[in-house]
């Protein structure tokens, strides 16, 4: 589905939107068939086009959708000194807050929902932990779906299993409030993922924006069945630039909180990402060279690389940046 251009209509410009696409009768059972193949189309256009789509899906009942942004108010308004806890040996994957650039964002990462469940709760939160485990398996088998139709679509099926079993998963969960007076809107600075895939589910309260290649911001307003599939960096190197890795941010407005999860395929920390030699050819030379990805996150994480758009191209570039 293609999004609206910037036009005139009833007096005003109608709002930018990013392609939808319904994957609410897909799954990998039903490969091969007119439906999976007309999807995996638009997927693969959309990913290329824009790095990232609208996606309707049915996999999650709204009682569990419900259940799960109750109980994450329910968690973000447990104590300070309770959240920060959540420390873990990987970068990004513990707690997040309080930075001075974004102070009105708060994030939380679970690596494994029982566990995280535990240190948040002395007594354990059995609900919580199951909602999130369920909510999980089910983002997972989309993520399976997508990355499935991206490498059929390069004729690439025989690394289904390496690409999968390149990447573990984190989910984080995320807390925007509103500004006060004196402080800024921006819940998100712009920026792209570093991993593989990015599926996100908000509440109701909107905020998410998405930049195409020209420099339009599109603003995302999620209904109760519908998600953002976005692809990282990662992916963009693996596919040695067939797909386009997602700009995007939070703009909060209102006086609402905006609750959201996110499910993040991530390269394990040790391996190495390097395209498929069946993607470098005349028309698309090598334009990045194999790297480690742990150590590319230790190099992005620095103060003068975090808020560069080309540090993945200063790390591992092959190509000038000119024309990217």
């Amino acid at each position: 589905m293609i999004p609206t251009q910037n036009n005139t209509q009833m007096g005003s410009e109608a709002p930018l939107r990013l392609p939808i696409i319904d994957l609410s009768e897909i799954n990998k059972h039903n490969r091969g068939t007119l439906v999976w193949d007309t999807t995996k189309a638009q997927v693969f256009k959309a990913l290329q086009e824009f790095g990232c789509f609208e996606a309707v899906f049915n996999g999650i009942s709204l009682d569990l959708r419900n259940s799960l942004f109750s109980s994450l108010k329910q968690l973000f308004n447990l104590p300070l000194e309770t959240k920060v806890r959540n420390v873990t040996e990987k970068l990004y994957n513990g707690y997040i807050g309080q930075a001075k650039e974004v102070p009105i964002f708060e994030s939380l990462g679970i690596e494994d929902p029982e566990s995280f469940a535990n240190l948040m709760w002395p007594q354990g939160n059995i609900e919580f932990s199951d909602i999130v485990q369920v909510y999980s398996e089910k983002l997972k088998e989309l993520d399976e779906v997508v990355r499935m139709m991206v490498l059929e679509s390069l004729n690439l099926e025989k690394y289904m299993d390496e690409h999968m079993e390149l990447t573990s998963y984190l989910v984080r969960v995320m807390k925007y409030r509103p500004p006060a007076k004196d402080e800024s809107n921006m819940g998100l600075l712009d920026h792209a993922d570093k991993n593989i895939l990015t599926i996100l589910q908000s509440n109701e309260v909107e905020g998410l924006e998405v930049q195409n290649k020209d420099g339009e911001w599109y603003k995302v307003k999620f209904s109760d069945n519908s998600c953002v599939i976005m692809a990282g960096e990662t992916f963009k190197v693996w596919t040695n630039r067939r797909l386009h890795a997602a700009t995007h941010r939070v703009v909060m407005n209102g006086d609402k909180d905006r609750y959201s999860i996110g499910l993040f395929s991530v390269p394990k920390w040790d391996k190495i990402i390097k395209a498929p030699e069946e993607l470098v050819d005349e028309e698309h030379p090598l334009f990045f060279k194999p790297f480690d990805y742990g150590e590319f996150f230790k190099f992005f994480i620095k103060e003068e690389n975090i808020n560069d758009k080309y540090a993945l191209e200063k790390y591992c570039g092959l190509q000038s940046t000119e024309n990217l």
